[in-house]
């Protein structure tokens, strides 16, 4: 038996903004933990193929485009390296990246590959019981079967989709599946945990991956045919393979349970395929919204989770994550407050999941607090703003030793480099030279030029820009190590 993990990394987190942005998702935070909610995904398989029946591969991930250099790097951080990272142009929800990743696994001589399929960006805690639960449901996507875990519920809780259990599948603790069921009203969700046969929907399945498109293919041929097209179209570089942008805007959007899973399941089932349920618990969360972060963590003597510099006075059942700054709290209970280096949130714990309403007015009003952080990640290491105004900026620049930016020129702006660590290897135009601490160099505008570190430590270098336009997008690029086409 080999079990291929498919890692869906697409989520935005706008729930938990202002930690979590559209470059640096909250799958990428380390929220519950030192390592990230994507690292843990990975990680939580380590010791599933002790055994010689089975085979685990390296995962296959599902991204954003701009997330490809973060994932890359955070699995090479836990020593990791993906067997493919497929690369979607836009988000298409989870049944069009799941399409992508079984087209992948054609590539194969062997179709016998059963898919985990997994969210990156959930918590799960009882590693033991879960990976016993993935050794079941194996054996029955083996025998062509559609397998889903469901959440024993704790609570009537709203914001899940339920899942009701039919007949037992005795030999592997499991059920068919008699049915989807929407997000209930609270007091329906009170029914369903009082009748004890219904999950939460978790969203991690398991299936193999010709059975997936011969059933997609019957329910939504539509996602089939643009996800073959936009795969066949698009460019492989190493681990990546890049999805065609045209063939791929024309995939309808579409979730698993929405476009197969309610459709082969009670009495609307259009096709003789088995869906089952394997109940799981195991410490399991989606950290869908801050209430959920505070629900996981380890909680104070007055029911607060504390992060960070915070002095709390008179504060219950809250949440409080300082970042940069020292954040104190008098007489607040059940409150939610987020402190990073260019946005503050604060919000009562029961309107948290309103938070994505503060992120589409960011959107509208085309703020940048919604995108990135002040410190933005590259491959070849990270700039910070520091200072900004009218025809100027300034930025705290770090090159990870060995890296170099791509060589480049602008249309609209000159910068300036003072070296403040390390050594940096310059070039402008047919000139290379070094530049040491307490160095600098001028770049006007419209000289190609490329910062390099040659040493073994980061290179820290202070940039000032001068110009009309500051924005990213003025860049010409004419050579870079990473094969992109903004920095």
């Amino acid at each position: 038996m080999h079990i291929q993990p498919v890692i869906l990394s697409g989520g935005a987190g706008t729930r938990l903004w202002p930690l979590s942005r559209e470059h640096y998702p909250k799958q990428m935070l380390p929220l519950t933990g030192d390592q990230s909610l994507l690292q843990r995904t990975v990680t939580r398989l380590e010791g599933l193929a002790a055994a010689p029946e089975r085979t685990l591969s390296a995962p296959l991930v599902v991204c954003n485009e701009e997330h490809r250099f973060l994932v890359t790097e955070q699995l090479r951080m836990i020593g990791h390296s993906p067997w493919r990272v497929i690369l979607e142009p836009e988000g298409r929800n989870t049944a069009p990246a799941l399409t992508l990743a079984a087209l992948a696994l054609e590539e194969r001589t062997d179709q016998r590959t059963v898919m985990l399929v997994m969210p990156a960006d959930h918590v799960i805690t009882n590693l033991p019981a879960f990976q016993d639960a993935v050794v079941r449901g194996a054996r029955l996507a083996a025998r062509g079967s559609l397998v889903t875990f469901g959440i024993v519920p704790t609570s009537p809780h709203t914001g899940y989709g339920y899942l009701q259990l039919g007949a037992p599948v005795a030999e592997e603790k499991a059920h068919h599946l008699d049915c989807f069921v929407e997000k209930p009203n609270f007091a329906t969700a009170q029914e369903y945990l009082a009748a004890g046969t219904y999950l939460w929907n978790s969203g991690i399945f398991m299936m193999n991956s010709q059975v997936w498109l011969r059933v997609l293919k019957h329910c939504e041929p539509l996602i089939v045919e643009a996800c073959r097209a936009a795969y066949a179209a698009g460019r492989h570089d190493g681990h990546f393979h890049f999805i065609d942008k045209t063939f791929f805007a024309a995939c309808p959007a579409n979730s698993i349970d929405y476009a197969v899973m309610e459709r082969v399941t009670g009495r609307e089932q259009i096709m003789a395929t088995d869906a089952v349920v394997i109940p799981l618990t195991v410490g399991w969360s989606d950290v869908g919204a801050w209430p959920s972060l505070w629900e996981i963590s380890p909680q104070d003597v007055a029911g607060n989770v504390i992060r960070g510099d915070v002095i709390s006075l008179d504060t219950h059942n809250s949440l409080v994550l300082a970042e940069h700054r020292l954040v104190a709290t008098v007489g607040m209970d059940d409150v939610v407050v987020v402190e990073t280096a260019d946005a503050v949130l604060v919000a009562n714990k029961n309107r948290a999941q309103d938070v994505k309403e503060v992120v589409s007015r960011l959107k509208q009003d085309n703020r940048a607090e919604r995108i990135d952080h002040r410190r933005v990640d590259r491959p070849w290491g990270s700039y910070e703003g520091i200072d900004r105004g009218e025809r100027f900026q300034v930025k705290r620049i770090v090159v990870n030793p060995g890296a170099k930016l791509s060589l480049q020129m602008h249309h609209h702006r000159a910068e300036h480099w003072v070296v403040v660590k390390g050594t940096a290897r310059v070039t402008q135009e047919d000139q290379i030279f070094l530049l040491t601490e307490n160095q600098s160099t001028y770049i006007p505008l419209g000289v190609r030029h490329r910062l390099e570190n040659p040493g073994k430590l980061p290179l820290e270098i202070i940039e000032v820009q001068s110009g009309s336009y500051l924005g990213e997008d003025d860049i010409v690029r004419f050579d870079d190590s990473y094969g992109r086409s903004q920095d």
